[in-house]
């Protein structure tokens, strides 16, 4: 069941604040930013967490709760169909400076609608020698 007082909430993107005159930066960005694909894949199985412990009942919840369209909660999801090496290997890409990396999480996506894992592997294979990380 919902508390209704609870709020998911998230950020993408390292945070600046002013205090006193100076800026503070979030302090990941130290050692730079995670590449996109991997802050959405860990927002996933997050959000499949909050569903398995009741936290949230459906998708539907879980736009509601982090303010986003149904649509967009389905295609975060989709990355959780990838094969487990296929997602530790996403989870484990290093920090850079922009957060930019050569595997989109659009390229993901398009991997993870295979529901093959061999299909999915194969796939992976060949869009990281077009990415050039092999």
């Amino acid at each position: 069941m919902i508390n209704s007082a609870t709020e998911i909430q998230f950020r993408l993107h390292a945070s600046k604040r002013a205090e006193g005159g100076d800026t503070v930066v979030a302090p990941s960005s130290h050692r730079g930013r995670l590449p996109r694909v991997t802050q959405v894949l860990a927002l996933a199985i997050h959000f499949q967490d909050m569903i398995q412990r009741g936290e949230a009942r459906n998708y539907a919840d879980l736009a509601r709760l982090g303010c986003i369209t149904r649509e967009r909660i389905s295609q975060v999801m989709e990355l959780i169909w990838m094969a487990p090496a296929i997602q530790q290997e996403i989870l484990e890409f290093p920090p850079n400076k922009t957060g930019r990396f050569p595997v989109s999480e659009v390229a993901a996506r398009r991997i993870a609608v295979h529901l093959d894992w061999v299909e999915q592997r194969d796939l992976w294979r060949k869009l990281k020698q077009d990415c050039h990380l092999d």
